[in-house]
């Protein structure tokens, strides 16, 4: 009996228990294309399952595709163009791929296969022949389409009333019509790119090309003779995900079709659907939005066999390529210029640089977690980011010059030295510091903070507010301290004696710092 009439049988009786495509063609080891095409045959002639379970494998096999009367088809199969049409609209599928496969089927049940000339000369003459009424089929798992929705939906502020605009980012991929929505509360950059990166994560995958509007959050020029200029964060993502980005052209809508046919649907299917709702902030929305997706993903195609999920699951999902381990990180970038001291200034931070840099202009990338400095594209350094009162100092010892690191230093003494010379309270404020982490480096940027308070006020109204402190909290700290000085700033005033006296004095030798005069 011969191996493709018994397939063919099986294939139907899988098909019949329900079991998907995906599923039979493992289990089979055949093409999902051969499983199509006995399912929408067997369909066409109203065949079940008890019909076929009566007939001989060879009977059911004439039944759904009768043999020809022509000998030499009998001898030498024709191709099926349609499955070949399909086909080449795939990631790397080719006609000398399919003529492969093609012939290793023929030979398997004992037939001739076309020679390659034949095969092409065959496929050519059904193009010329169809081409004129055939429709453009999108390619799988080769684009993804994206853009904002012009609906949006209102947020109701629970306590004062006040409503506020959510604004939904949809993106499509064409081929499965497979979408994905989220609310977002702006259109800004971090959003927009933000949303993208939760939309490769649904999809579990992304495709060669990323198709947006010419939205100024994306992309910041777009002529027409020349290349396009995206916006640093969008490139640098596009990048990380190995993503090509080609926004559309300028007045042309329907370079993105199906994202564009997508944004009508979605209105009708969850913004209609949820227009009875009050929401309160955008994360409640987004629960509610994400069910009613779900439900338009899944809901059956009117035009179509399946639907958008079935589709996408069974036929592009294995297309995709890859995510990296971790998701992107939405970067800011900014330009700065290193001081005198080496540093550059962020958010009220300091953060230090190769002192080679300075007065050189630089780019930052500002991560939530991290502060990267890159001179003419090259990177040159990197600190945690620093949150917390402002004014605080990053430091790496090794972006100093020798001198400088020398007097830098710095230790538990040296702080108790310097803090010695204001007063016994300023030096129970730092030694408690000191002594409370686990590591006493952990404390530099704080007790550095609180003693140059004296050079801010004065030594005497440090010491005041360090022994104010210490009556009411176990641990003072910075904010403390600074708040108590400023308290008492606003009720009294300084007297010309206490700003004159030379032992208060703003200038300071290195002995007052906890260094020796020598060093």
């Amino acid at each position: 009996m011969k191996q493709y009439e018994e397939k063919y049988k099986e294939i139907f009786r899988y098909l019949s228990l329900g079991i998907s495509r995906n599923e039979i063609s493992k289990l089979l080891k055949t093409s999902r294309n051969t499983i199509r095409k006995v399912e929408n045959t067997a369909k066409s002639l109203n065949l079940t399952w008890n019909d076929a379970s009566t007939m001989s494998n060879e009977e059911f096999a004439n039944k759904l595709f009768p043999k020809s009367n022509d000998d030499n088809d009998n001898l030498q199969p024709k191709p099926d163009c349609e499955m070949m049409y399909l086909e080449l609209q795939k990631p790397g599928v080719n006609r000398m791929l399919l003529w492969e496969e093609y012939s290793k089927e023929v030979k398997a049940i004992g037939k001739i296969p076309l020679q390659y000339s034949q095969f092409c000369n065959y496929f050519n003459q059904y193009i010329e022949k169809n081409k004129a009424t055939m429709h453009f089929e999108h390619m799988v798992a080769e684009r993804i389409e994206v853009d904002w929705a012009g609906t949006t939906v209102p947020i109701v502020d629970e306590l004062t009333g006040e409503v506020s605009k959510g604004y939904l980012f949809v993106a499509t991929l064409p081929y499965s019509q497979y979408s994905y929505v989220e609310l977002m509360s702006d259109m800004k950059e971090e959003n927009w790119i933000n949303a993208h990166v939760n939309m490769f994560e649904y999809f579990g995958g992304t495709t060669p090309l990323l198709i947006p509007d010419n939205l100024k959050t994306g992309v910041i020029k777009h002529p027409k003779n020349d290349d396009v200029i995206l916006n640093k964060s969008y490139q640098e993502m596009g990048d990380y995900y190995d993503v090509a980005i080609v926004p559309t052209l300028v007045r042309f809508p329907k370079g993105k079709p199906s994202v564009e046919g997508t944004v009508g649907k979605v209105t009708s299917a969850i913004i209609a659907r949820l227009r009875k709702e009050e929401f309160h902030s955008i994360k409640e929305a987004n629960i509610k939005i994400r069910e009613c997706l779900d439900a338009f993903n899944a809901k059956p195609f009117q035009k179509r066999d399946g639907s958008r999920k079935e589709v996408f699951e069974n036929e592009e999902k294995m297309f995709l390529r890859p995510l990296p381990k971790e998701p992107y990180e939405f970067a800011v970038w900014k330009k700065a210029t290193v001081q005198y001291n080496y540093h550059i200034a962020y958010d009220r931070m300091y953060y230090s640089v190769p002192y080679e840099y300075i007065k050189q202009k630089v780019d930052i990338r500002i991560t939530k977690n991290i502060i990267e400095v890159y001179y003419k594209h090259n990177r040159i350094c990197s600190h945690r980011r620093l949150y917390g009162y402002p004014g605080q100092y990053s430091t790496n010892a090794d972006h100093m010059p020798l001198n400088h690191q020398k007097a830098g230093e710095w230790n538990g003494d040296r702080f108790r030295n310097w803090a010695n010379k204001i007063g016994p309270h300023t030096y129970k404020v730092i030694d408690q510091l000191l002594n409370h982490y686990r590591a006493e480096q952990q404390a530099y940027n704080g007790c550095r903070s609180i003693l140059k308070l004296a050079d801010s006020y004065s030594s005497r109204q440090l010491e005041e507010a360090c022994q104010m402190a210490l009556q009411h909290l176990a641990l003072p700290r910075y904010k403390n301290i600074k708040l108590i000085i400023a308290h008492n700033q606003d009720i009294r005033k300084i007297t010309d004696e206490e700003v004159k006296d030379e032992s208060y004095a703003i200038i300071r030798g290195s002995s007052y710092y906890g260094g020796n005069e020598n060093e």
